[in-house]
């Protein structure tokens, strides 16, 4: 706790003095003792106020009240020790400035003796705000700017009136504040003052309202109809730049322009926006024309895993998508011992699939074709892994059969009938055997082998015999045999044949 400071004792004259200068007033009753403010509440800093005169605080005479302004008066020095020091003057403000100048400045509608003019307020206003517009125009040729409104216009449109049929007008806005003026607004093209039949007005057809989509190769020919009187200036830009007149042809006629492509390629897709204009009204419209050709086929295709009877899959998307959205992928499968190749999945999604259903025991490759609105890629990827479905805990044991003994004795299963032949006509003796090894067949008339005499042919087909008798005379009948024999046995088979004697009766 600080010292308290001992108090200044004044001398019997100064003591007088200070009496003198007190006014006469009654003094208030001292307060008691205990309310003095304590010695230690003084701040540190209360220190030098000792070295004020010691006219500033008279000492108190014993037996005698002190005053109650007195002790108040000093403790106000000991708080109030920084000296003040004289304020500075303010700052002033800055000057205001100009606003920026007015916004898309066009013509509304004009007239033989008026032009309407309209435009936006200027980006940036500032502090000071906006006091007006000002409309001024100057005809062309001349250096004289005429102010067309009297008094600052807070609307952003203006009628400029008073105009003169014939002339050629060059207008401009100028925003004013109390900075001053603005940078004019001017306009981009003078504006002739006369009268306008028909307004400028692009008619574009629905159907090219929405993106107008076409294949590689094909005839463009679309016709956009227009208003307007006198004929207006026709103009055409792709993607903002002017048309590649070696691509795309242009024609255009009181009411319409054409826009034609004979073999339409993928760089002529783009928005395309045609322009009709008359003076300073103009309209537009704008196409987009989008050539689309097939996809390429995927990036990449790789076998991920394989397991029981399944593979999976996973491929990438093709860089060239055509020129469109790629709405799918096919994927073939294609089995190592028959090399064809079979769709499993077809507009399929997904960038993975699992193939199911192999045949265990076999290795398979696939590949994958990209799909889009024209159709699918012309080429495919193909994995470079192959599938190969192992065979699980199954030992095949193939089963064991006894040779079968196909050796048979000679058997007729259908024997030889007996027959009646005319003489002169051509007959024939059929009859079926079989047996194993093939028997080894033979004629007999009347128990005579026959042998190559050429008036009987032989024939044996698959176990059907067969003799022809040419031309039978009387004497070719008899008893004929068929004879089959081989390594285990011989079998016959016998028939009757009756020649005939045709008589023609006498008349």
């Amino acid at each position: 706790m600080p010292a308290k400071p001992a108090p200044i004792k004044k001398s019997p004259a100064k003591k007088a003095a200070a009496k003198e200068e007190k006014p006469a007033e009654p003094a208030p009753e001292a307060p008691p003792a205990e309310a003095a403010p304590p010695a230690e509440a003084a701040p540190a800093e209360a220190a030098p106020a000792e070295a004020a005169p010691a006219e500033a605080a008279p000492a108190p005479v014993e037996g005698e009240a002190a005053p109650a302004a007195e002790p108040a008066a000093d403790a106000a020095p000991a708080e109030a020790a920084p000296v003040e020091e004289p304020p500075k003057p303010p700052t002033p403000p800055p000057p205001p400035e100009p606003t920026s100048a007015p916004l898309n400045l066009t013509v509304e509608d004009v007239n033989a003796t008026s032009v309407t003019l309209k435009w936006q307020q200027p980006e940036t206003i500032g502090d000071s705000g906006l006091d007006g517009y000002t409309v001024e125009y100057c005809k062309e040729g001349a250096a004289e700017w005429v102010v067309a409104n009297a008094e600052l216009t807070v609307a952003t449109k203006l009628v400029v009136a008073g105009l003169t049929t014939g002339d050629v007008l060059n207008m401009r806005v100028v925003a004013v504040n109390p900075g001053g003026r603005s940078e004019p607004a001017v306009l981009a093209e003078a504006v002739p003052v006369r009268d306008l039949v028909e307004r400028p007005k692009v008619r574009l057809p629905r159907s090219l309202r929405t993106r107008y989509v076409r294949k590689v190769g094909a005839q463009i020919n679309l016709v956009i109809p227009f208003l307007g009187k006198p004929k207006p200036v026709v103009s055409w830009t792709k993607d903002g730049e002017p048309l590649d007149t070696k691509r795309v042809g242009i024609r255009n006629s009181d009411r319409d322009s054409i826009l034609f492509i004979r073999t339409s390629e993928r760089e002529d897709s783009g928005v395309y926006e045609i322009t009709v204009k008359i003076d300073s009204f103009l309209d537009k419209a704008s196409l987009t024309l989008q050539i689309v050709d097939l996809p390429g086929p995927p990036t990449s295709v790789k076998l991920v895993d394989t397991w029981g009877f399944n593979a999976a899959l996973e491929w990438t998307p093709p860089k060239d998508s055509g020129n469109t959205e790629i709405t799918g992928y096919n994927v073939q499968k294609a089995d190592k011992k028959t090399g064809e190749w079979f769709t499993v999945l077809e507009n399929y999604h997904r960038l993975n699939a699992t193939i199911s259903d192999l045949i265990m025991g076999n290795s398979y490759n696939f590949r994958v074709f990209s799909v889009n609105k024209v159709g699918v890629s012309e080429k495919s990827v193909t994995t470079k892994e192959v599938a190969t479905i192992q065979k699980t805990g199954i030992v095949y044991t193939p089963p064991e059969y006894q040779e079968h003994d196909f050796s048979e004795v000679p058997k007729f299963t259908a024997p030889l009938i007996d027959r009646a032949a005319t003489v002169g006509y051509t007959t024939k003796l059929l009859c079926a055997v079989r047996g194993c090894p093939k028997p080894k067949i033979e004629w007999l008339k009347n128990q005579m082998v026959i042998g190559d005499d050429p008036k009987y042919r032989q024939l044996s087909n698959l176990g059907v015999c067969s003799l022809e008798i040419r031309k039978p005379c009387s004497f070719d009948g008899g008893v004929y045999t068929c004879r089959a024999k081989n390594d285990n046995g011989v079998a016959t088979v016998s028939c009757k044949l009756e020649v005939k004697q045709v008589i023609i009766p006498e008349k």
